[in-house]
């Protein structure tokens, strides 16, 4: 195999959360090039998160030439458009975002999706519920109560290692998450989940991603309803939008950008950062 190429990607390093973590190892499950670590500024692509905004900030006004490729990025709130013609819009995560940027689209994804492509299975479900709080959350008197009240509850923190994460939603019986990612993950294995509030974020991106695949979403629940929830939870019988979650994958596949498609001999390499 000759050197591998680089793709530079930008992904979110401020604070440590798993589902940022995972851009770099899903971009390089579908590519056959090295995957390095660029500011928005300088990136030749962003795929995984919440992000639009910084490229915005970045993009408002052509950047010498340089178009850089959006793969499965969504809005976490509305934001100018003034970007849009200065990137290449491969896919957006859900409609929610295509319609407050103004991009006709019928192909949603969000790569979190793809998960299982950088992680070896099978995996054997456990009888546990995994429990991905938002970070505010962690260390409250409320967060900790709950914590201690049911052994069942397996806490898995935002900064968690992403392949251990997968390895523990993917063998869990059910999954409650403030972590959009920690949802999308559920999906991603076909395990059940529950949406938990997310304190004060804005609710736009879990709409965005659950319009994406035909996912049913009210509500979240509180935390102080999650007791009453883990005595009334039932084995589950596969995720009623499965169709939908088969079909954004089948578009964030084929969506790709084909200057860093892995070639036929090296298809299934992985890069990492």
């Amino acid at each position: 195999m000759k050197p591998a190429e680089t793709i530079n990607l930008f992904w979110w390093k401020g604070e440590p959360n798993f589902g940022d973590a995972l851009s770099p190892l899903i971009v390089g499950s579908l590519s056959d090039h090295r995957v390095v670590h660029s500011g928005a500024g300088r990136c030749e692509m962003l795929a995984l998160g919440s992000l639009l905004q910084v490229m915005q900030k970045h993009y408002a006004e052509p950047a010498d030439g340089r178009r850089p490729v959006i793969w499965g990025a969504g809005l976490l709130r509305a934001i100018p458009r003034d970007f849009v013609a200065n990137v290449d819009i491969a896919l957006l995560r859900g409609p929610v975002s295509a319609a407050l940027l103004g991009v006709r689209t019928r192909r949603f994804g969000d790569p979190g999706l793809l998960s299982h492509l950088v992680v070896n299975g099978p995996f054997e479900r456990q009888d546990r519920v995994a429990l991905i709080p938002h970070h505010s959350m962690v260390g409250t008197p409320p967060f900790e109560k709950l914590v201690q009240s049911d052994p069942a509850l397996d806490v898995i923190l935002p900064e968690a290692d992403p392949i251990e994460v997968c390895r523990r939603i993917a063998t869990s019986a059910h999954v409650i998450s403030a972590s959009l990612h920690g949802l999308i993950l559920a999906d991603c294995f076909g395990v059940a989940s529950t949406w938990l509030a997310p304190g004060t974020q804005s609710h736009l991106k879990y709409y965005d991603y659950a319009a994406s695949v035909g996912r049913p979403m009210t509500n979240p629940t509180l935390a102080e309803d999650i007791p009453a929830l883990l005595r009334s939870l039932r084995d589950g019988h596969g995720l009623s939008y499965a169709d939908g979650i088969e079909r954004a994958r089948q578009d964030l596949i084929e969506t790709f950008p084909a200057q860093f498609r892995a070639t036929p001999n090296t298809a299934g390499a992985m890069a990492r950062a």
